[in-house]
């Protein structure tokens, strides 16, 4: 690691506007040598990459610029975004965007720049003291046990089918699609989901009359695809009523949907297929997840598995709290340690094939995602039941995915999971 220089991070670039006079203005300067303590922990940490921070003190910093990496601006309004940062970790720091006190003119490379130098970051931008263990109690309160899981799923996934339908694809795939090439904008996003099922499917090598089960089977994209390639007997599971109704209504009598969890799910298959369901499950109930598949799976089955992984390196600082993801998005969540996943599965008795990780990709799929998404404000389409508050929020969340993958430290991944004969 190369030395670093104190006084680079103090760098003052140019006057953006004077100091703030008055009580409040002498209290900030009192405060602003703290603040810039904390931005020195944050200088350290940017091992590759820079951000350029306008601040509340009228100063401007460069921060980090050792090595390339993603390069962003940052206006800091109020010293508040910085408290809330170094308290609440990236719930803090949403919550700081959310009252105005920091913005961006492209918040993707600013969550990238966090998520590339996690590792040497540390605990710089995660919950701490009292919101750590709040955050973590709410977060534990919503553990994914058979109830709380289907309040986890009808909180995210009852929004509407008609809300979802405005910006997915044509088939409705909420989850990373597979391009021929992430950084080509001429693929539609129908034709790289379609890619993504089929490469899901050739995992399982079904034959006709073969029984095929998903878990987390949300509006029967996939079911669809696998009943046109071959005559196979579909079941789907679903906790969310609003998925169950869609794909029932879009399958027919072709497929049963059942509003089932999986660890009830009954029957013996010849290939299972759950893509990026496990996010939902916890890393509490992962050995309950994967004794079900080796459960369900016939000697000799296959069960293909798309699931979004995040650094081992970063794990237990991560797993320790409780992420904007997890407070505003998707209650119950937990990103896998492949590694621990991983080992689980092999105690189960399955065998760990093929991997491969496509993370480039899941950007760029959020990235048309957030475009469709805008169009669909832009032109007034959106239903009057979701407010200015539900957009902002949504919006701060796709881009914050897409940075996370960009930056390197989550992933998407496939696999196959075989029970030996």
């Amino acid at each position: 690691m190369n030395a670093i220089d104190p006084r680079r991070g103090r760098r003052a670039l140019s006057v953006r506007h004077p100091p703030r006079s008055g009580a409040s203005g002498r209290i900030a300067r009192w405060l602003a040598p703290i603040f810039h303590r904390l931005l020195d922990r944050i200088d350290q940490g940017l091992e590759q990459g820079a951000l350029e921070a306008g601040l509340p003190d009228g100063t401007r910093r460069l921060l980090g610029g050792r090595a390339e990496g993603p390069s962003c601006i940052v206006e800091i309004h109020h010293w508040r975004a910085l408290v809330r940062l170094a308290s609440g970790g990236s719930a803090g720091w949403y919550r700081a965007w959310a009252a105005g006190e920091w913005s961006s003119p492209d918040p993707v490379p600013l969550f990238a720049l966090f998520m590339r130098n996690a590792v040497a970051l540390g605990q710089v931008a995660r919950a701490r003291g009292p919101a750590r263990w709040i955050g973590r109690l709410a977060h534990w309160t919503r553990r994914n046990s058979r109830s709380g899981s289907r309040y986890n799923i009808a909180y995210h996934y009852d929004l509407g089918n008609d809300f979802y339908r405005l910006w997915l694809d044509e088939n409705m795939h909420y989850s990373s699609a597979l391009f021929l090439d992430p950084d080509s904008p001429i693929e539609s996003l129908e034709r790289a989901q379609h890619r993504k099922v089929d490469a899901i499917l050739d995992r399982l090598d079904l034959k006709d009359g073969d029984a095929l089960l998903e878990i987390g089977c949300g509006w029967g994209g996939l079911a669809e695809q696998a009943m046109e390639r071959q005559a196979v007997h579909y079941t789907g599971l679903t906790l969310s009523t609003e998925q169950a109704d869609y794909a029932r209504d879009r399958l027919g009598s072709g497929a049963q949907i059942l509003l089932t969890d999986y660890r009830d799910a009954e029957g013996q298959y010849d290939g299972l297929a759950s893509v990026e369901m496990v996010e939902a499950v916890g890393q509490r109930y992962w050995p309950d997840y994967l004794a079900a598949i080796h459960r369900l799976l016939r000697p000799g089955g296959r069960a293909a598995i798309q699931y979004i992984l995040i650094d081992d390196a970063i794990f237990d600082g991560y797993a320790r709290g409780a992420d904007f993801i997890q407070t505003y998005i998707f209650p119950g969540g937990m990103l896998i340690s492949e590694s621990r996943f991983r080992a689980l599965a092999e105690e189960q008795g399955l065998e760990w094939r093929d991997e491969r990780r496509f993370g480039l990709h899941y950007a760029e799929t959020l990235r048309r995602w957030r475009l469709r998404f805008d169009r669909v404000i832009e032109e007034g389409r959106l239903p009057a039941s979701f407010d200015q508050h539900f957009v902002a929020l949504w919006r701060y969340y796709l881009n914050y995915c897409e940075g996370g993958f960009r930056g390197g430290g989550i992933d998407v991944a496939q696999v196959t999971l075989v029970k030996p004969v």
